[in-house]
């Protein structure tokens, strides 16, 4: 079933206010709250629990970068040029800049007859603080390739290669590698998208306005692909595989995506969104997650998806131990000592 996005109620600040999701305490009392929305929908289109306002369209940022790579995989130009699965995970990434990292958008690059002056991204400073400071010490500017986006636009500018689409312009709504990826949110996600509010991401590329409750079971369908066409839950699998057994590339050194996908060992597929948006797929049930933080904070967004997957994500005792000390942040001070915690709500 399709459904339309348009611009709710809720957007023009009518409805009621979101939960409270987060809090942070420090001392003997909480200091700030986050309000936000959570949709839980199965792969059939059944939505499972919500908390806050799902209907209102919300831009997904880099949570939908596994969907944006399914032209890549489907067009067979992942196939084509020796897409290896590091990076088709890579072109999930929102990645923090490590050598590894652009080491390896610059070798796929040239593999396709490119550089890095073909990604219309943009340059961008690593949000690893370490190869940031390696490059300021060797007196070096970010390039594109530093860009958090850079593989998912280096596999946008595969699957122009292979398809015989201009590479210039890529990034353009009017692109065909764009009106490609419209078609397939739409599809996967079960939304009529003609009407959605618009906008242009950090990295140059369309946005679109999408329910929660969409884009949910969107990536419902993305974990859990058996009534998708056969093409394209082949697809599915694998960017799922390669983002499970590639967790570093799909965001870095101490970064929640990669911890989570790592310590899931398969039972949780995850990716985060700018402005305090995150997604994950629970493969084996069937579910997919999409959440909101209205104030965008990424902090708030980690420890109120933790929370759902610590209760649908099917984790063992060792996995839930592992969630728990990832999802709780402790509050520091400078000198370094825990002086409060972030964690869920009493009261959600």
């Amino acid at each position: 079933m399709i459904r339309e996005a348009t611009v709710p109620i809720s957007v023009l600040g009518v409805a009621h206010a979101a939960p409270v999701l987060v809090e942070v305490r420090r001392g003997d009392m909480v200091e700030s709250r986050h309000r936000g929305s959570i949709a839980v929908v199965d792969a059939s289109g059944t939505t499972v629990e919500s908390s806050g306002d799902v209907d209102a369209p919300v831009y997904p940022r880099s949570s939908i970068k596994p969907l944006q790579a399914l032209p890549l995989v489907e067009s067979g130009g992942a196939d084509a040029f020796a897409v290896t699965a590091p990076e088709l995970a890579l072109a999930c990434a929102s990645h923090g800049g490590e050598p590894r990292h652009v080491d390896t958008v610059l070798a796929w690059l040239r593999r396709i007859g490119l550089s890095v002056d073909d990604l219309e991204c943009g340059a961008y400073w690593p949000s690893h603080a370490e190869a940031q400071h390696a490059l300021i010490r060797a007196g070096q500017a970010p390039t594109a390739a530093h860009n958090n986006c850079s593989g998912k636009h280096a596999g946008m500018l595969t699957t122009c290669r292979h398809l015989g689409e201009p590479t210039r312009g890529y990034a353009r709504p009017e692109h065909p590698a764009q009106r490609r990826t419209l078609r397939i949110f739409e599809e996967v996600c079960g939304v009529a998208l003609e009407r959605a509010p618009r906008g242009i991401d950090g990295c140059g590329l369309p946005q679109i306005g999408i329910p929660l409750e969409a884009l949910a079971r969107g990536i419902a369908r993305l974990g859990a692909p058996d009534a998708l066409p056969p093409q394209r839950a082949a697809a599915c699998r694998r960017i799922t595989r390669a983002m499970i057994e590639h967790p570093f590339m799909v965001a870095g050194s101490s970064r929640f995506c990669t911890s989570i996908i790592a310590l899931g060992r398969g039972k949780a597929v995850v990716k985060t969104g700018a402005e305090g948006i995150y997604v994950a797929a629970i493969p084996s049930r069937g579910l997919g997650i999409a959440l909101k933080i209205e104030d965008g904070a990424a902090r708030a967004a980690e420890v109120a998806l933790g929370d759902v997957l610590r209760r649908l994500g099917g984790f063992d005792a060792q996995q839930l131990a592992e969630l728990e000390v990832l999802s709780k942040p402790p509050v520091k001070n400078a000198a370094g000592l825990a002086v409060g915690e972030i964690r869920p709500s009493a009261h959600q």
